[in-house]
């Protein structure tokens, strides 16, 4: 994948600001997607959305929490879960989707799915 030297600066800078925000737990579809964002430096919590076997279950493990971040692939699915996710937990915690908007700037689209995001890092 060819990327600027910009989108790498970009996208430590969007690590460090995820990496701020102790009181949340960041979503992720999967294991792949785990392993990318740790590979780029992020040390919270992840929470992988396959691994509760449905919404219900995903739902009820964390209301804990104050608020989200979902970081969900930026194909059809990951939009299906994410709007899914939302509409369950609006009253119940805070859903943070501005991480994931953000890092569609800084990929240009590039990086569809999270686990693309290590790439960006075996290229170097």
């Amino acid at each position: 994948m060819e990327y600027s030297e910009s989108e790498a600066s970009d996208l430590k800078d969007f690590v460090r600001a995820l990496n701020s925000k102790k009181d949340s737990m960041v979503v992720v579809e999967g294991r792949k997607d785990e392993e990318a964002l740790k590979l780029l430096g992020f040390s919270g919590k992840i929470c992988q959305f396959h691994s509760f076997k449905g919404l219900a279950r995903f739902v009820d493990s964390v209301t804990g929490y104050k608020s989200l971040i979902l970081l969900l692939d930026s194909d059809r699915k990951g939009a299906y879960l994410t709007r899914r996710i939302c509409s369950q937990l609006e009253h119940r915690l805070t859903v943070d989707l501005s991480f994931r908007r953000r890092l569609n700037g800084i990929t240009r689209g590039k990086a569809r799915h999270i686990e693309d995001l290590r790439l960006y890092v075996e290229d170097q």
